[in-house]
């Protein structure tokens, strides 16, 4: 049997080994990219910059993700562009998604067509406290798989997927032709068109996490408080 095991909703599921995952040479790891388009309203505060423990979700982000590509990470920015970009002092590209009040699925063709060719790792800041060990065991499997070009991997916590997902190249592309046929797409269409579908057991409940109201926040700082 393939270490992939089928499952009933389509994903090809993977535990990881508790043993140190060995990087492959000579290939290109996923390109980080964060989300960070939105504009909070329900919030009513910048998610991106709100203080979490001394330091903002872009921040833990931006850390965490070491993991990826060593090259610049992507932040991806709409509403709130200014004030992001005067926050950012890490080496990172910032691109401002002009139609971002229509959803993320144009900041995501946004980042493609910024990293052409490229895997992605999409790291939204409305999960803000993901650890760094879940993006290293993303990108390993990931390229433990063979960077399936139009694959989708996405870690899983007790049988809810969350973030941040790996997106192939090629799968990108299609994103980009099949909103020309239908800018209504979402990601969830995306996702029904992946191929393979993988998904990564995760111990880690921040994956789920989703900061959108102040309930939210204070539930995401008393955590924080609590470590």
């Amino acid at each position: 049997m393939s270490r992939w095991a089928s499952s009933d909703r389509g994903y090809r599921r993977h535990r990881p080994s508790p043993g140190p995952l060995r990087p492959l040479r000579g290939l290109v790891k996923p390109a980080l990219v964060l989300l960070a388009a939105g504009a909070s309203r329900r919030l009513g505060e910048c998610k991106a910059l709100v203080d979490l423990a001394g330091s903002t979700p872009l921040e833990r982000l931006l850390t965490a993700g070491a993991a990826c590509d060593d090259g610049p990470a992507l932040v991806l920015t709409g509403a709130a562009h200014d004030e992001l970009r005067a926050a950012l002092s890490a080496p990172v590209e910032v691109l401002r998604n002009a139609a971002w009040e229509e959803g993320r699925t144009g900041s995501v063709l946004a980042a493609h067509k910024a990293r052409p060719g490229r895997d992605l790792c999409l790291a939204p800041v409305d999960v803000p406290l993901v650890p760094g060990r879940v993006f290293e065991l993303l990108v390993a499997h990931w390229m433990a798989a063979g960077q399936p070009p139009r694959g989708w991997l996405a870690p899983c916590y007790r049988g809810r997927h969350g973030h941040p997902v790996v997106l192939g190249r090629e799968l990108l592309g299609d994103l980009e032709e099949a909103l020309a046929h239908d800018p209504e797409l979402s990601l969830r269409d995306l996702r029904q068109m992946a191929d393979p579908l993988l998904s990564l057991e995760s111990e880690a409940p921040e994956i789920l996490d989703d900061l959108d109201l102040p309930t939210d926040l204070a539930r995401l700082r008393a955590r924080c408080q609590s470590r």
